[in-house]
């Protein structure tokens, strides 16, 4: 049974991390439409599409469900609308691998986070390959300076910042669904876009792809990811999602020939090898203490 247990929310990660690995090539794919209102549209569709979820799961109960996430639900989902706000604008500045796998060391940068702020244990080769990873980001960044597309470098970060933040609510929360978050994340999106737009008139090509960037890529990717914590450890859903940080720059490389420079692939080479290694020793302490 636990086996099965393993791999059904192994299967679930990369399901989830494939939906969500297409995000680089389907904003490639944009012809006219700018961030704003991407996002604006994203977070609609996203929105819309978790709350009919939550009432067809919770009906009569649903008011009540968004009501138990309290305010700091209220400011999970601030966090989460924002983090797709600096998403967005992260891969149209930069190129897809940069942005994915600054992105990609979120799981390094959440344990030193709940370390410092949560006094949560971390292990010497968490601090190492911490300290490693921000050695490759460093060369991501100097590989966007070089190309003048430091903007999406930083704009990856602040993904980063916000998600952190994000995750230390769920984790402190985790009696509470916070799936009610989720969806104030996307009015947040939908909100900040709406505010930065010029006009909200885009192309029917256009406003397909933000649609489908919200009622679907979105949302199955995070009902994947929200289901699968049930199953498996958090380390190994951390490890299997980087899936989405392997696929997103090869998607755009066959479909637009995007390719990192030499010097940023040496830089995800770093980050790759370092949450990877974090990842693996996390599994087996885990698995240790369960």
């Amino acid at each position: 049974m636990r086996q099965q247990r393993y791999g059904f929310g192994v299967l679930l990660v990369v399901i989830g991390s494939v939906f969500l690995s297409t995000n680089g090539i389907m904003l490639r794919n944009i012809e006219q439409a700018d961030a704003w209102q991407v996002l604006f549209f994203r977070g609609i569709a996203f929105s819309v599409t978790v709350f009919l979820i939550l009432l067809l799961h919770y009906r009569a109960e649903t008011k009540k469900m968004f009501l138990a996430i309290g305010q700091r639900g209220v400011w999970a989902g601030v966090a989460l609308g924002l983090a797709s706000f600096f998403y967005v604008f992260a891969l149209m500045h930069t190129t897809v691998a940069n942005a994915v796998f600054i992105i990609g060391s979120a799981p390094l940068a959440t344990a030193f986070v709940a370390w410092v702020v949560l006094r949560e244990r971390m292990s010497n080769v968490g601090i190492v390959t911490m300290v490693i990873s921000l050695a490759g980001i460093g060369l991501l960044f100097a590989d966007g300076i070089v190309d003048g597309r430091w903007f999406g470098n930083v704009m990856a970060l602040g993904v980063v910042a916000t998600f952190i933040v994000y995750l230390m609510i769920l984790r402190d929360n985790l009696d509470i669904d916070m799936l009610p978050a989720a969806c104030l994340g996307g009015v947040v999106m939908a909100i900040v876009g709406f505010a930065g737009a010029e006009s909200l008139s885009i192309t029917a090509h256009d406003l397909t792809l933000s649609l489908a960037m919200g009622c679907v890529q979105l949302t199955v990717g995070f009902m994947c990811y929200t289901i699968a914590v049930r199953h498996i450890l958090a380390a190994q859903v951390a490890f299997f999602a980087l899936t989405e940080t392997i696929l997103s720059p090869i998607w755009v490389w066959i479909g637009i020939g995007e390719t990192p420079s030499r010097l940023a692939m040496v830089g995800i080479v770093i980050v790759l090898m370092s949450v990877t290694v974090y990842s693996v020793m996390e599994m087996a302490t885990e698995k240790n203490s369960i």
